[in-house]
């Protein structure tokens, strides 16, 4: 059976300290559901999500953690399918809330009001976790992405400073890609590896956005084999600011910062014990040349806490 891959999110907001989620309706079908579309070709899932809501929604969000993945079958060309949905908790950063596509209504509601109005049973896992999330104080994070850099040119074919090695064809292609789904995020503070092959993975995000950005040579393999210490320094420094950050590091350094991401997960906390499996799988297999992994903390500096964490592979889409 064939596979639909699409991508949602549940957006939210606060009124007079109260949580409310926005649903929207389908006259064609007359339903009430989460803002979601399918992925278009070569899209991520966050990217996708993102992208449908603006579309469906009017309303342009940050995406949080993420929440349960939805299978449910549907019909398709060929006779029937499966549908994945996978879902993210989204704040509201603007928008003017201008309907498009195939809906005709978004409704905010506080969380009883949406679960009895949501059509479908399959809807109602996704309510479940953001109000557990809300109700343990790890609803409202900040993300921060550790990205290994893109592919570059191989080290037998480049003769010059290894740390002036640039990207391929290849690389070049997933750095442009990584500007959507960064934005996703609302990355702001990007912090690098001066080598080429890294700062030049997330200069097109810099440029996009208008950002600057941070290069650091203790994020370098020259600097961090020279002294160990400082990656580590820099990665501390973003979890004292508390801003939505990126930093992109080489293969031989990222262990040493996803093992202090590690450390930071909250046992207590039953997101984190996702997010502990997920930064696990990270410190046992590495990222792949333009993967990047998302963690989602709340509080910062000593009290920062990730409390939910995902990884993107660039080949990772529809």
């Amino acid at each position: 059976m064939a596979t639909v891959l699409a991508a949602g999110t549940l957006p939210w907001r606060r009124r007079r300290g109260r949580l409310q989620v926005a649903l929207v309706h389908r006259p064609r079908y007359d339903d009430w559901s989460w803002a979601k579309g399918k992925l278009d070709r070569g899209e991520t899932f966050p990217v996708a999500g993102v992208r449908e809501t603006l579309e469906e929604t009017g309303l342009r969000v940050r995406l949080g953690h993420p929440l349960p993945t939805t299978t449910y079958t549907v019909a398709s060309g060929s006779g029937r399918a499966v549908k994945e949905v996978r879902y993210w908790a989204a704040e509201v950063t603007g928008g003017d809330g201008g309907l498009v596509h195939e809906i005709d209504e978004v409704a905010w509601l506080e969380a009883d009001e949406a679960l009895e109005r949501l059509t479908y049973a399959h809807d109602r896992a996704q309510m479940d976790a953001l109000v557990a999330a809300d109700a343990s104080g790890t609803l409202t994070t900040w993300p921060l992405a550790i990205l290994r850099h893109a592919k570059a040119r191989s080290r037998s074919s480049w003769d010059d400073d290894d740390w002036l090695r640039p990207l391929d064809d290849q690389g070049r292609a997933q750095a442009a890609d990584l500007v959507p789904l960064l934005a996703g995020y609302g990355i702001e503070r990007l912090v690098s590896s001066p080598s080429t092959r890294a700062s030049d993975t997330l200069a097109p995000y810099a440029t996009a956005t208008g950002g600057r950005l941070r290069l650091k040579p203790g994020l370098s393999e020259e600097g961090y084999a020279q002294d160990p210490s400082r990656a580590g320094h820099h990665l501390d420094r973003l979890l004292e600011r508390g801003v939505p950050a990126c930093l992109c590091s080489h293969g031989p350094v990222l262990p040493d910062l996803v093992n202090r991401l590690l450390a930071r997960v909250d046992p207590r906390l039953a997101p984190g014990l996702v997010a502990r499996s997920v930064i696990e799988d990270v410190a046992s297999s590495g990222l792949a040349k333009g993967e990047v992994l998302v963690a989602h903390i709340v509080g910062t500096g000593e009290g920062a806490r990730v409390v939910a964490a995902e990884r993107h592979h660039p080949l990772d889409r529809g």
